[in-house]
C-alpha cells in the first residue's frame, strides 16, 4: 500500500513541542492550505485545515525555526487517529505525520520573526529520520547521533508561488 501527502500552507498556530518518555520530541501544530477556482463565473477559494505531528529532531527544528504564519511544505503520511473525549464520546480525525518539510519563508519574511534562528536566503528543507512507528523506543544515544544535514548536503527546491495551483 501507498500512504503520501505533500501539502503546502501556512501554519495557524505555534507549536507545541512535548517529549515522550524515551526522550523523543513531538511536536503539532496545524497548516491551512487553499485552493482557488472558478465556478459558473464566480471565483471562489476553498480552504483546508490539516493537523500535523513532527518527531524526533524535526520536531526540534520545527519549533526552533517556525511560528504562526510560517509558509511551509510537509510531505508524510495521513495517520487516522481515534480517542474517546471527556464526554464519553468516541472521536476521531485524519492527521499528517510529516517525514520531510521544506520552509518557505523568504529572508525577509523570517527577519525580526524568529528569535534565535540565523537569517534564511533561501528555503530550508530537512528530513526527518525514518521512523519505525510513533513509538518512543529510540534511546537517547540513538536520539542525539542523528544530526542536522550540512547545508550542502540539503537540496534545495526552487518553487515559485504563480507555479501553486491553489
Amino acid at each position: 500500500m501507498f500512504n503520501k501527502i505533500i501539502l503546502v500552507g501556512n501554519l495557524t498556530r505555534d507549536i507545541e513541542l512535548r517529549y515522550s518518555q524515551g526522550g523523543m520530541g513531538i511536536a503539532k501544530t496545524a497548516i491551512a492550505t487553499s485552493r482557488k477556482f472558478t465556478s459558473n463565473g464566480e471565483k471562489k477559494e476553498e480552504v483546508c485545515f490539516v493537523d500535523i505531528t513532527f518527531f524526533g529532531r524535526s520536531a526540534e527544528v520545527a519549533n526552533q525555526y517556525l511560528r504562526k504564519g510560517s509558509k511551509i511544505l510537509v510531505e508524510g503520511r495521513l495517520n487516522f487517529e481515534q480517542w474517546v473525549d471527556q464526554n464519553g464520546q468516541k472521536r476521531s480525525k485524519h492527521s499528517v505525520i510529516v517525514e520531510t518539510m521544506q520552509m518557505l519563508d523568504s529572508r525577509s519574511d523570517s527577519q525580526g520573526r524568529y528569535n534565535n534562528a540565523p537569517a534564511q536566503t533561501e528555503p530550508q528543507s530537512y528530513q526527518a529520520p525514518q521512523q519505525q512507528q510513533q513509538s518512543s523506543y529510540a534511546s537517547p544515544a540513538q536520539e542525539q547521533s542523528r544530526q542536522m544535514p550540512s547545508p550542502a548536503d540539503v537540496p534545495v527546491i526552487d518553487i515559485d508561488e504563480d507555479e501553486i495551483p491553489f
